[in-house]
């Protein structure tokens, strides 16, 4: 199967443009409801054995960047779990059925990363399910538009915190003990953490804090031999958008304020995780890469 994204080709056309039609969801969203629906690679991503019996956990894999990077990891050699909300349930299994079709176990694991106990359970049925440990991707977020500070309910507040930084540090603090070295942890920051949107400021305030928290904890893990990184991606189309992370008039013309002038597909963003999961990057630790669109995170 050839990978079609390879061939020489202007990056500015190379998937969908806008302006697009207003589709709101109810939170959390699905992907299969998305006009156009995202190309997370099921398709077009083909591995050469990157991640060959690596065993990976991937919180929010049930759509979006998540689930781009499940299929990839699969493809690339991984077994892979993947944490989600149970009504995400229809999103899920077809990236189970995707990483079983890649040859690689599946493992399911359904729940709200909000509570802590289901973080802990989430990281010891992963290990117990896949047999270790090798690779953790903290994906998981929550993001909502509001117009201003005092819109911001503090339900709103909270849930935004314990998705998007409680959840990750509860993970991250029970999977270390299980990582060895060669090991490593991605966190999935944003550009918001770098230049934050007038609407999404407890958003952005997550996303600064992910990027503090991976460069800390890169410091401890490597006298572990584990590596730490981020991801800062910029406008990418996702279920994270229509379900109330932008306003319908936004989600019309998503991307279009960046130099490639569209938004990324959740394919265009696995490999870096793939590299970050994988031996090439044996050199690279503490670092956030951007996949901005040309923003940038300077």
């Amino acid at each position: 199967m050839a990978d079609e994204r390879l061939k020489l080709q202007d990056p500015r056309h190379q998937y969908p443009e806008p302006p697009f039609n207003r589709q709101p969801q109810p939170t959390p969203g699905l992907a299969k409801t998305m006009q156009p629906r995202p190309d997370h690679g099921e398709q077009s991503y083909t591995g050469c054995g990157k991640l060959t019996n690596r065993k990976a956990l991937i919180t929010g894999g049930d759509s979006g960047i998540g689930r781009a990077v499940a299929i990839a990891f699969a493809r690339e050699g991984a077994d892979v779990a993947i944490s989600y909300l149970p009504s995400e349930e229809p999103d899920a299994q077809e990236v189970i059925t995707l990483i079983e079709q890649a040859g690689r176990k599946a493992i399911a694991l359904p729940g709200d990363i909000k509570d802590e106990s289901v973080c802990r359970k989430l990281v010891k049925d992963a290990v117990a399910a896949l047999g270790g440990l090798d690779i953790l991707v903290n994906n998981a977020g929550k993001q909502k538009s509001q117009p201003s500070l005092g819109d911001i309910t503090s339900e709103q507040f909270d849930e935004v915190l314990k998705t998007n930084v409680y959840a990750l540090f509860w993970i991250t603090q029970e999977a270390v003990p299980h990582l060895k070295p060669g090991a490593s942890i991605i966190n999935t920051t944003s550009i918001q953490g770098y230049d934050p949107s007038e609407s999404l400021i407890d958003y952005a305030m997550t996303k600064a804090a992910i990027v503090s928290f991976s460069k800390s904890v890169s410091k401890q893990m490597i006298e572990k031999g584990v590596r730490v990184n981020a991801v800062a991606p910029g406008p990418f189309w996702t279920p994270l958008q229509p379900s109330g992370g932008q306003t319908q008039d936004k989600i019309e013309k998503f991307g279009s304020e960046v130099p490639l002038s569209r938004p990324g597909q959740p394919v265009e963003i696995a490999p870096v995780y793939v590299l970050l999961a994988s031996q090439e990057a044996s050199y690279i630790t503490g670092e956030v890469y951007g996949v901005t669109g040309g923003v940038g995170i300077a």
